[in-house]
């Protein structure tokens, strides 16, 4: 399950919205952020990238996004190479980083209106339709004019969104856009960026809930320790986690002896069954054996992989499914 992750996707560089070889972040305290990543996020997808607080995700986007500097190697945005093409490549790319940084005592349209008069790509005389429009899409249009010291933290996160989408973007980059949303907001969130992804950007969701990922992404990054250690599609991914098996029968202890005998991996007993991972066996072994040792079985059940079962396996840890 650990294969180096460059190994999940055979997708060309030219397909590529974001691509990374090698990257690298090594602080001066000797602590490594970032240990060689190879990203590979197809143009079009909306690709989770996923791992619990610590993993490294942030400071691999703030490497990507060149508020960073690598310490070894090379990674393209949108197939320029960075940060030598930064400024012709960011004006394409929206990004919402560690929460939003705005004017307190402006209001949100004021401090709309300052983020995008430093874009100098842009065409001025646009700028009251874009930005009613972003306000709009994120459900601020009623807050507009609310200062932003007055602002709770969803609806913080609501303006940091606003303020990647005053214009057209071919890539958004978002670390945890749901933080400090209700569950209303979260979905208006999760709808956004599907439609979002359905006008052909590309999206990258950083986040450490489970569920944004399953509801929404087609692609799938998980990070470890500052590791890259799976990527691909989703459901490739889910696909690799260990099969199991459940075996309902009052003899348990019989079962597991069984179970175990067979080789079967992890055997425990949970709830009124006795689980185990199935390997590369057959499940209709599992049961002749079970039959033939005299074991009674009440109920026999292959017990499909998810994303969770795969992090598991992957990181040797639990994750947070809440959101």
């Amino acid at each position: 399950m650990t294969e180096p992750a460059s190994a999940a996707t055979s997708t060309t560089p030219g397909d590529l919205a974001i691509s990374s070889t090698g990257l690298t972040k090594r602080f001066a305290s000797g602590q490594v952020a970032v240990d060689g990543i190879d990203l590979a996020v197809p143009t079009g997808s909306v690709y989770g990238f996923l791992g619990p607080n610590g993993s490294g995700k942030t400071t691999s986007i703030r490497l990507l996004l060149g508020l960073l500097r690598p310490s070894a190697g090379s990674h393209r945005l949108l197939g320029e190479p960075m940060p030598d093409r930064m400024a012709q490549v960011l004006p394409r790319v929206g990004a919402l980083v560690e929460g939003p940084a705005f004017h307190p005592y402006l209001s949100g349209v004021d401090n709309l209106r300052r983020a995008d008069a430093a874009d100098r790509t842009v065409d001025p005389s646009t700028a009251t339709r874009r930005i009613a429009d972003a306000l709009d899409r994120v459900g601020l249009a009623g807050a507009a004019g609310k200062r932003y010291r007055h602002y709770s933290l969803g609806m913080r996160q609501r303006l940091g969104l606003a303020a990647a989408l005053l214009r057209p973007r071919e890539l958004l980059v978002l670390d945890e856009p749901t933080n400090g949303l209700d569950p209303q907001g979260t979905r208006e969130v999760r709808a956004l960026l599907s439609e979002l992804a359905a006008s052909g950007a590309t999206v990258v969701l950083s986040t450490h809930l489970l569920s944004e990922v399953q509801q929404v992404c087609t692609h799938v990054g998980v990070m470890h320790r500052g590791r890259l250690v799976a990527q691909g599609p989703i459901g490739e991914l889910a696909a690799r986690a260990a099969t199991r098996v459940a075996v309902r029968s009052p003899d348990r202890a019989g079962a597991t002896r069984v179970l175990t005998g067979l080789g079967l991996t992890a055997v425990r007993a949970d709830g009124e069954a006795v689980t185990g991972a199935l390997g590369t066996l057959a499940p209709e072994a599992v049961v002749t054996a079970l039959v033939h040792e005299g074991v009674p079985v009440r109920g026999f059940e292959v017990l499909t992989a998810d994303l969770e079962e795969m992090f598991v396996e992957l990181t040797g840890q639990g994750f947070d499914v809440s959101g």
